[in-house]
């Protein structure tokens, strides 16, 4: 992890920071002592909450909304974050929504809605990245491992996660004399209101004991992992990391 005093004046932006894994990953990255814009789409009371919760820790945070796939919304984002805080090092690509459904049963809507925020908002924020990222700045890109354990009834999702790989991996190499790195994180299982929303106490505990740490990840977790590709990790580069507990 880096140190205060290495994160000192930098500046992260987290999409989806009021959720479950970017609420931890906001929470993280302030804690390193990097001033953070906690986004939101339509959550505004857990956005403050956030932003309360690192401001009584002694950090530096502000809530600001926006539809990340929307070019104009999304470049507001990075604007203001730029006018509050001066720049931005460091962008953290949590937003996102999960349709399960096998495949010859899902309704097309849900799977464009899914593109829509899964890909197309990834990618926009990733060009606004890109585009303004300080030297030794960082996107990290939110990935899935379900694009490994191959899952029935994630195949809609999963497809979209693949398209975040495959953009990350590029624009990695895009990105050569920028001194910018780009990564994705790829969580597995993680108890998150997301991922937990409609199954059974059975499967939780099927799925948690096929780790062979014998649990469900945690957001905390997943943050330790993004604190480390923002702050330390400045030789990995244009990769997926695995972050599931080693149950795919």
């Amino acid at each position: 992890m880096a140190t205060v005093e290495q994160a000192a004046g930098r500046v992260a932006i987290v999409t989806g920071g009021s959720g479950g894994i970017g609420s931890a990953v906001a929470r993280r990255l302030a804690a390193d002592g990097m001033s953070v814009v906690v986004h939101y789409a339509a959550s505004a009371g857990r956005a403050e909450e956030v932003v309360k919760a690192i401001t009584e820790a002694g950090g530096t945070a502000r809530a600001l909304p926006g539809d990340i796939a929307d070019p104009t919304e999304a470049a507001r984002l990075f604007a203001a974050a730029e006018e509050a805080f001066g720049g931005v090092d460091v962008v953290v690509n949590t937003a996102g929504i999960m349709v399960l459904a096998p495949l010859a049963e899902m309704e097309l809507e849900a799977f464009d809605r899914m593109h829509r925020v899964n890909v197309r908002g990834t990618f926009v924020v990733s060009q606004l990245a890109a585009r303004t990222l300080r030297p030794g700045g960082a996107l990290i890109n939110v990935s899935t491992s379900m694009t490994r354990l191959q899952q029935p009834a994630y195949g809609g999702y999963a497809a979209t996660k693949g398209a975040v790989e495959a953009m990350t991996l590029i624009l990695a190499r895009e990105m050569r004399g920028r001194d910018v790195t780009v990564n994705a994180v790829a969580p597995g299982p993680t108890a998150t209101p997301l991922y937990l929303e409609g199954k059974s106490e059975e499967l939780i505990q099927r799925t948690a004991a096929a780790a062979p740490l014998e649990r469900l990840g945690t957001p905390d977790d997943i943050a330790e992992t993004v604190a480390f590709l923002a702050g330390p990790g400045r030789w990995v580069n244009g990769q997926v990391l695995y972050a599931n507990g080693g149950i795919a």
